[in-house]
C-alpha cells in the first residue's frame, strides 16, 4: 500500500500547503491529489506543483467532466503530464446534479454512458493513433448537430504526448457506477471508504473486472481518509463530525445523496437519516452530534499518532493500494510513512 496526500481545495491557499507538499515529496509520498467544485480549479494547482516537486505524482481528485469537453481535458492531462515529466494521474467524476446543474449550467443527463464515452475519448485523443473522430450518443467527433458548419473534420493532437496512455482514475460510489469504474478504469477513487465493510462493493467490482476481462491487480483502489491527530480520541472525532456531517447529510437533496446512500448501505441507515433531515433542516450542529463513532473510527484516522499506526493494519489488510491521507499535520505524514 502506497500513501497519497489530499490538498482539497487549496488554490487559493497554495502558500499554507506547499511545504506539506515538499515534504511529501522528499520522503516519498507517492501522490498528492487536488480537487475541484465551485471555486478553486484543480488544474492550476497541479500545474504550480509540478514546477516545485520532482517525484511525487500529481493527480486530480477529481476533474469535473461537465466542466470540460473530453478534448480539453485530454489536451490539459497531455500538458500535466508534460510539465511534469509523466507525473500526472487524471481523476475524473460527475460531480452531482447541484454542481452540474447549478454551477456549470449543463444537463446532469445519463451518467454512465456519458462516463464511458468520456473516458474513451480522452484515451484516443492522448494516444494519437488516428485523428480524433467519435461517434457516441452523446459526443459526436467531429460535431454534426443540426447547427453544425459542416466545417469540422477530425484532428490529431499537434502535441506529441509524453504518454500514449495516462493513468485515468473515476471517482464511484453508486453500485453501476463502481462498476464501470473496475471495467474501464485503471483507479478507483473512493470517499468514506471502510475497510471493514468492502463487501458492500465486492459485487460491483468484480462484476466491472470481469466485463473488462481483468484482474484485481489492474485497478488502483485509491481511498481518501480524513485525519485529526490528537491525544484526545473524543476530540479528535469531534473534529471531523462536521466533515461527515456535510457528506452524508448535505451534500445533495433528500432521495439524492450518494454518500447518504453509502451510509445507508454500510448499515448506519437510521443515522444517515437523522444526520439528513436535521442538516437540510438547517441544524448543521445537531447532524454533527448524530454521526456515530463507528463511522468516523472506520472512515478516517484519528487520535494519537500510535493509534493511527496500528490502524494502518486495517487498511493495509483491505483492496486499498493507494491511501490518500487528507492531513496538513507533517509530522503524522512523516510517521505513517516510515510505518509503512
Amino acid at each position: 500500500m502506497r500513501l497519497g496526500l489530499n490538498i482539497g481545495y487549496s488554490g487559493a491557499a497554495i502558500g499554507d500547503v506547499l511545504p506539506l507538499v515538499e515534504l511529501a515529496d522528499r520522503i516519498g509520498i507517492d501522490s498528492v491529489w487536488a480537487a475541484e467544485a465551485y471555486g478553486s480549479d484543480a488544474v492550476t494547482v497541479l500545474a504550480y506543483l509540478a514546477a516545485r516537486t520532482e517525484r511525487i505524482k500529481l493527480g486530480a481528485a477529481i476533474l469535473q467532466m461537465p466542466a470540460r469537453t473530453p478534448a480539453n481535458t485530454a489536451m490539459t492531462a497531455m500538458t500535466l503530464d508534460a510539465l511534469s515529466g509523466g507525473r500526472f494521474v487524471l481523476g475524473l467524476g460527475l460531480s452531482g446534479p447541484q454542481v452540474v446543474e447549478g454551477w456549470h449550467g449543463v444537463a446532469y443527463g445519463k451518467p454512465l454512458a456519458r462516463t464511458r464515452e468520456y473516458v474513451e475519448i480522452v484515451r484516443r485523443a492522448v494516444a494519437r493513433e488516428a485523428p480524433l473522430s467519435f461517434d457516441g450518443e452523446h459526443y459526436q467527433i467531429p460535431y454534426r448537430g443540426d447547427d453544425a458548419t459542416g466545417l469540422g473534420k477530425p484532428l490529431k493532437s499537434i502535441l506529441h504526448p509524453v504518454r500514449p496512455r495516462i493513468p485515468t482514475y473515476l471517482a464511484a460510489i453508486g453500485p453501476k457506477n463502481v462498476t464501470l469504474a473496475a471495467e474501464i478504469a485503471d483507479g478507483w477513487l473512493p470517499i468514506l471508504y471502510s475497510p471493514e465493510r468492502e463487501e458492500v462493493f465486492a459485487e460491483h467490482l468484480e462484476a466491472g473486472l470481469a466485463r473488462g476481462g481483468r484482474s484485481a491487480g489492474a485497478l488502483d483502489v485509491a481511498a481518501t481518509v480524513w485525519v485529526a491527530p490528537g491525544p484526545d480520541v473524543a476530540a479528535c472525532r469531534d473534529a471531523l463530525r462536521p466533515f461527515f456531517a456535510l457528506y452524508v447529510g448535505g451534500m445533495g437533496a433528500r432521495g439524492r445523496n450518494f454518500y447518504n446512500d453509502l451510509a445507508g448501505r454500510y448499515g448506519f441507515e437510521a443515522a444517515a437519516r437523522e444526520i439528513q433531515d436535521l442538516y437540510l433542516d438547517g441544524d448543521k450542529a445537531g447532524a454533527a452530534a448524530k454521526v456515530p463513532d463507528d463511522m468516523i473510527d472506520e472512515m478516517a484516522l484519528v487520535g494519537p499518532v500510535d493509534r493511527m499506526v496500528d490502524r494502518l493494519a486495517a487498511w493495509k489488510a483491505s483492496r486499498v493500494g493507494t491511501l490518500i491521507l487528507g492531513t496538513s499535520d507533517a509530522a503524522v505524514l512523516e510517521r505513517l510513512q516510515d510505518a509503512l
